[in-house]
């Protein structure tokens, strides 16, 4: 019998001692007046009162022997003091918590508040029930969990054992509400849109397949929020906003995952530059109230960190001039053929290369040379046209978007919308045969979106940005699967 084993034995015995005293192990409620932030918060009040009431938490720590135990409950990461004394409680009540209770269970108790001598806020306990009793232990106090593959899978303990982890948390879900307000008040409406699709668009991703069997057709896994925002858009709605799951179903590292959460929104007669002033707005805003600070330390794949400040103002780069200082190349002048010999300076295979449109091999040029050496927020703007399918077009080849890079990583996307169904269908067939050609990644062409656009598209702007990478950012996680609760994992043999 394994170590766990013999301690799950243990506590099932116990389980039985307390249905023999007449006290149920798992209750469907009990006693609880006030959490235990609460009770902090009124201490004062409370004491002076002395009234009786009830509060309930987990066991974290139990110290004391003999007439005396001093017992630490925990709720969230809030912390509170209770005291068993042998003459202020049922002998039977005093024995049966000794006999039963471990660390890890709930219990709610009940009694009055003093001070120790020692100067400790405490509840001192007149009465106890067990709330649940728990079959396995927690981690160690101090050693807590250290395994990567553990806390993936055993997040709860994580958040148990250590209140940074819970704090992290906490402040994900207030930057996804401080942003919901942001556009709230600009007047935007929050939408959901379908994550089953028929045909995967809105981006240059290889996406997860699934099947229907009701309607037996094969379907697919969103890979972004666009194109349902954007026919919305022609029904009327003049500014929309979406958080939500997509899926890609491409490789893996600490600064990729195949399920995360996009935010995106559009809106009808705003422009690129009204798009990137909301930009840099709400992530100063965000840093400032609900972080508390504007300088953060952002990881790389390979864990290297580089302090980023959002301070001052954020300048922007063209696509062709990063190009240009950093990888001494011409976007304009450069042959597909001088392009597929540069891409293979940075590691792309040449027969990968012969089937990579050239908007791509730019792309990878850039990506490997320039993109890493934006560090402070910088919008990068004018990336070739064939990237950027569903955005207006320049004359010269590139489309009307930006890129807001910090660290050297991709925050946010947002385009001059296109919305000419002759251009759009023009641009996603070019893309079709791509994809036909092999590029996995190029997008197909969607009939529906394009009649849609066909009845009337307004003027619009739209913008995409990833939580969880901010997240990162903001809590200083050098992995993504650190800003998610509980990321996809291998099956154990």
């Amino acid at each position: 019998m394994s170590a766990l084993e013999e301690i799950q034995a243990v506590r099932l015995e116990k389980i039985e001692k307390l249905k023999n005293a007449g006290m149920d192990s798992y209750p469907s409620s009990v006693p609880r007046d006030m959490s235990l932030l609460e009770v902090v918060g009124s201490f004062d009040d409370l004491e002076k009162k002395g009234d009786t009431f009830s509060i309930a938490g987990r066991v974290m720590a139990v110290r004391g022997q003999g007439a005396i135990l001093f017992v630490v409950l925990q709720e969230g990461v809030d912390r509170f003091q209770v005291v068993l004394k042998k003459d202020e409680i049922d002998e039977k009540l005093f024995s049966l918590f000794v006999d039963t209770v471990d660390m890890g269970d709930f219990i709610s108790v009940t009694g009055t508040l003093f001070i120790t001598k020692r100067g400790e806020q405490s509840l001192l306990i007149k009465d106890w029930k067990m709330a649940t009793k728990s079959l396995l232990p927690l981690p160690e106090k101090w050693a807590g969990i250290k395994d990567d593959d553990e806390r993936y899978r055993k997040r709860y303990l994580e958040l148990i054992s250590d209140p940074e982890v819970y704090n992290r948390f906490t402040m994900r879900s207030r930057v996804v509400k401080a942003i919901r307000l942001f556009f709230d008040e600009k007047g935007f409406v929050e939408i959901e849109t379908p994550v089953l699709k028929l045909q995967a668009g809105g981006a240059m991703a290889q996406p997860f397949e699934t099947h229907h069997n009701d309607l037996d057709i094969d379907m697919k896994l969103r890979i972004s929020l666009e194109i349902e925002h954007k026919m919305l858009m022609v029904g009327g709605f003049p500014a929309v906003y979406e958080i939500g799951k997509n899926f890609r179903n491409e490789g893996s590292d600490p600064t990729h995952i195949q399920e995360f959460t996009m935010m995106e929104w559009y809106a009808a007669y705003r422009t690129l530059d009204e798009n990137i002033a909301w930009t840099e707005e709400l992530l100063k805003k965000l840093a400032a109230d609900v972080v508390g600070k504007y300088v953060f330390t952002v990881y790389d794949k390979d864990g290297n960190g580089v302090e980023v400040s959002f301070a001052g103002e954020w300048p922007r780069r063209s696509f062709a001039d990063l190009l240009a200082e950093y990888a001494s190349v011409d976007m304009a002048a450069i042959s597909d053929d001088e392009l597929r010999v540069e891409v293979q300076k940075y590691g792309m295979d040449a027969k990968e290369s012969a089937k990579v449109s050239r908007a791509n091999l730019l792309d990878y040029v850039y990506k490997h040379t320039a993109r890493p050496q934006l560090i402070n927020p910088t919008f990068v703007t004018n990336y070739p046209g064939d990237l950027k399918p569903l955005a207006q077009q320049n004359e010269d080849g590139t489309a009307q978007v930006a890129q807001l890079i910090i660290g050297g990583a991709e925050i946010t996307n947002q385009y001059a919308e296109l919305v000419d169904p002759q251009a759009q269908r023009n641009l996603l067939e070019k893309q079709s045969e791509a994809k036909k050609a092999g590029d996995t990644e190029a997008m197909e062409l969607d009939e529906d979106f394009i009649t849609a656009m066909e009845h009337g598209m307004p003027p619009m702007t739209g913008f995409g940005m990833g939580i969880d990478r901010l997240v990162a950012i903001f809590s200083g996680q050098k992995n993504l699967r650190d800003t998610i609760f509980f990321p996809i994992m291998k099956p154990r043999d």
